[in-house]
């Protein structure tokens, strides 16, 4: 009976975890870039019970069988999947068709610069004619993605005083002439990601930088791939698994009681 008790706590404990991950999604369901989480499930290693203290067995330990000990979240995991593009006809807005990521020289707030990976092509051209984020950290160039190179030389830069366009290879043109391309990269296996923070990704060690395939669009933002239908509809099932591990406490607590205030006087 004690262990209904253990068994209906750690599902809810588990429902609670991936309720979590769920309102984490949908809080970013407007996010440029995000790409949603999901958590599985998975059960504690069994163990063997034992009956001990037998008298009338002194010499032998006997064996009742396994005892599954309940269930936990076996992984969090992020799904990289194509969100929906929504066109702003804003010219240094560019998205993502493909796998693949903008590769940005990331300053943080000790002043620390790393190279960060986002799917968010929300970009500015300031005055001197750099793209940055909308964090106003610069974006890299082919060639200082490709070769996670920072610095100057490898900032996506332009004139600020003359038009231009970026084809589906990132290449940016002006008066006929390429003058950059957007670093766009990939990556052997997304293992080697993790989420840093501020809709940004950052390669683990053993990670490998491959080319891209993807293509841009220009004057279009890749949105999040949250859909906000599904993850309603898996709230409603999680609400309902909690309330059927609270439900399996209610019965055992109900049962312990019998048999300690009850069968005990008998």
């Amino acid at each position: 009976m004690v262990k209904g008790l253990y068994t209906a706590y750690t599902g809810m404990v588990n429902e609670e975890k991936r309720l979590e991950t769920l309102a984490n999604n949908l809080a970013n369901a407007s996010t440029v870039g995000y790409k949603k989480e999901g958590a599985t499930s998975q059960s504690f290693s069994d163990r063997l019970a034992y009956r001990i203290k037998d008298i009338t067995v002194p010499t032998t330990v006997n064996r009742l069988g396994d005892v599954t000990l309940g269930v936990k979240i076996g992984e969090t995991y992020t799904d990289y999947g194509q969100g929906s593009f929504q066109v702003t006809d804003k010219k240094s807005d560019v998205a993502i068709s493909g796998n693949g990521f903008f590769a940005i020289s990331y300053t943080n707030k000790q002043g620390q610069t790393s190279i960060k990976y986002t799917r968010d092509g929300s970009f500015t051209v300031d005055n001197e004619g750099y793209f940055r984020t909308v964090d106003g950290d610069y974006v890299l160039n082919m060639n200082g993605a490709m070769n996670s190179q920072d610095g100057a030389a490898n900032y996506v830069r332009i004139d600020p005083n003359q038009d231009y366009a970026i084809n589906s290879q990132g290449v940016i043109t002006q008066n006929g002439v390429n003058v950059a391309q957007i670093g766009v990269i990939d990556f052997a296996d997304y293992d080697f990601l993790a989420k840093y923070g501020e809709n940004l990704y950052e390669l683990v060690d053993g990670g490998q930088i491959i080319p891209s395939d993807a293509y841009i669009e220009q004057g279009a933002l890749e949105m999040s791939n949250v859909n906000v239908v599904d993850e309603m509809v898996n709230m409603i099932a999680i609400q309902r698994a909690y309330e059927t591990g609270q439900k399996m406490i209610q019965t055992e607590d109900s049962t312990l009681d019998k048999a300690v205030n009850q069968v005990g006087k008998i």
